[in-house]
């Protein structure tokens, strides 16, 4: 196992070691202060300090954002290491400091410095170091283990590394289960008024054969989701949206609706159920956890996992709540705006509060691919969207990391507005996530 010598041990650099540690070793990455100790130890030794000891040793000299305290802007300058985007460049045997950059994407530093937000007061992802240096589109942290796992075999051969394996996590947003069932009289009637007034006379039709019973409902495709998760041998998550009241981004099906109550039983027995905390709960932390609680009692069993509606979460306030409303797993790292890695990994990692300069128990997954940003933000066709996902889902395989995707029952029904996007999730699940699960299966 490797030993790791530095002048003062920080919470960000222990922070930093542990995740690298779990992401190449199947041990914890040791932490001396003690400089003769670690000159007379005889295990593989990194020097990360501002002096060199001698060439038996791996040494990768120091930066200062380890070893700072509070938030300042950073002098971020990028060049290119192996044809990979790299800053906070330094000495040794290695050209960049990979940890203190690594501490930089996934703490998201940035996040916490004075920004612009978006139309919906989340941050911007324009505002990213990602976006601006183009590296968006990477598992960008992934990369730089590999290199630093290369370099680390090259100075130490017999250095033992962990087997990492991908994982493909499927997961779905229900924001509103159903389009026109369940919704009440008032709803409806206030539907067919604005479908007749826009001439949408295809959209009276289905409104009312639905209601009549005489088509399925064009938001339920749970049974058909259901056929192909068995195929491919997959648990997936589900996140419901439950509000109790309804608002300009808060529309799901009345909490009141016992079909409504049956479909999130059905999904808390068989796969895994979370929560996809309202729009009104960002402002309000007990009603929140009034969510958390009504999803308990309906799922009947204990919440651990959350997705923000609308991805809208703000550093540090979001997460704080989360962890004290006793939410263990978050999904929400990624961007509503456009597809991509928010903190430049496709590992899950724990939450660092950098106000408070403490590592927490909130493990973050983070996402690239959402189906809505590629057809309501990015444009794209389904044909450009499958290109895109295959795309991210070749680059989280090629690292061995957690591929990530969200999806919306609305997006996979049958409602003609979104023609072609059932048919492209289709391809994606029987031409690449079931070979995959086979022979993972093997």
């Amino acid at each position: 196992m490797l030993l790791l010598y530095t002048h003062t041990t920080t919470a960000r650099l222990q922070y930093i070691v542990d995740f690298i540690g779990k992401e190449l070793f199947d041990g914890e990455i040791t932490i001396t202060n003690d400089e003769a100790y670690f000159k007379a130890s005889e295990q593989p030794g990194l020097n990360y300090s501002s002096q060199e000891f001698s060439h038996r040793e791996f040494y990768l000299r120091q930066t200062p954002l380890l070893f700072e305290t509070g938030i300042h802007p950073q002098q971020v300058e990028c060049f290119e290491v192996n044809f990979y985007k790299a800053f906070f460049q330094t000495s040794g045997d290695f050209p960049f400091d990979i940890f203190a950059a690594s501490f930089y994407l996934l703490s998201r530093y940035e996040e916490y410095l004075p920004h612009a937000k978006d139309e919906y007061g989340r941050y911007a992802h324009i505002n990213s170091l990602a976006y601006r240096e183009h590296f968006l589109q990477q598992p960008l942290i992934n990369y730089w283990l590999q290199s630093f796992k290369k370099a680390l075999q090259f100075k130490f051969p017999g250095l033992v590394f962990r087997q990492s394996q991908f994982k493909c996590l499927l997961t779905y947003d229900i924001d509103m289960a159903w389009s026109y069932l369940h919704k009440g009289w008032w709803r409806n009637l206030g539907g067919f008024y604005n479908s007749i007034r826009k001439g949408e006379w295809a959209r009276v039709k289905d409104r009312w054969l639905v209601l009549r019973g005489k088509r399925k409902d064009p938001f339920d495709c749970f049974e058909w989701l259901d056929a192909w998760h068995l195929y491919c041998r997959l648990k997936p998550y589900f996140f419901f949206l439950a509000a109790k009241k309804r608002s300009r981004y808060d529309k799901n099906i009345s909490c009141d609706k016992k079909p409504f109550r049956d479909l999130i039983s059905y999904y808390a027995d068989t796969y895994h159920l979370g929560a996809h905390p309202s729009w009104q709960s960002g402002d309000d932390a007990a009603l929140l956890r009034e969510e958390l609680e009504w999803l308990e009692v309906v799922g009947d069993k204990k919440i651990l996992c959350s997705r923000q509606h609308y991805i809208r979460f703000s550093m540090p306030l979001t997460f704080r709540r989360l962890l004290e409303a006793g939410i263990e797993k978050d999904f929400s790292m990624g961007y509503a705006t456009i597809n991509g890695f928010r903190a430049s990994v496709c590992s899950p990692f724990y939450w660092y509060d950098l106000k408070k300069e403490e590592a927490t128990s909130l493990l973050l997954y983070p996402f690239c691919f959402m189906d809505a940003n590629s057809l309501f933000e990015q444009k794209q066709s389904p044909q450009q969207t499958y290109n895109e996902l295959i795309q991210y889902y070749e680059r989280v395989k090629g690292v061995k990391g957690v591929f990530i995707p969200i999806w919306h029952n609305f997006i996979l029904g049958t409602d003609p507005a979104y023609e072609g996007w059932r048919k492209m999730f289709e391809l994606f699940m029987k031409e690449t996530v079931y070979w995959d699960a086979y022979n993972d299966a093997l």
